[in-house]
């Protein structure tokens, strides 16, 4: 799968985000080596604490289909000039099971950027062989 079709794949979910209080739709698409994709959407809440991002509702339903340390690439894109970056906790939650996952970032403009988890948006991470 291209980066261009896994970042469509996530645009088309901004449509099923629900964002009653923020109006900050986000879509994420997570791609696995086996070629499966895994999609998402934020969902908000009034006890705002109970909101989920986008990434993490992908990485979740990955995880719960027996998807562990095999993601390769994930999208995250929002209707934002700039671009869509995860958030501390979503980067922490990919981080635990897969550091060298590459990550696209899209804005409104459907343009997209590639980085690195590791490299770029969470060196020195806490994972799970930082408990060793």
């Amino acid at each position: 799968m291209t980066d261009r079709e896994l970042a469509d794949l996530a645009y088309e979910m901004l449509k099923r985000s629900y964002v009653p209080y923020s109006k900050f739709p986000v879509g994420a698409a997570l791609l696995c080596a086996d070629g499966t994709v895994f999609t998402g959407c934020n969902v908000e809440n009034a006890a705002y604490g109970s909101t989920i991002c986008a990434e993490r509702t992908a990485l979740l339903k990955a995880v719960s289909e027996g998807h562990r340390n095999d993601f390769v690439r994930i999208a995250v894109v929002g209707e934002s000039e700039d671009y869509c970056w995860p958030c501390g906790s979503c980067r922490q939650m990919l981080y635990e099971f897969a550091p060298k996952l590459e990550v696209l970032v899209g804005k409104a403009d459907r343009s997209f950027i590639k980085l690195r988890l590791d490299k770029d948006l969470l060196p020195h991470g806490f994972g799970p062989a930082s408990l060793n």
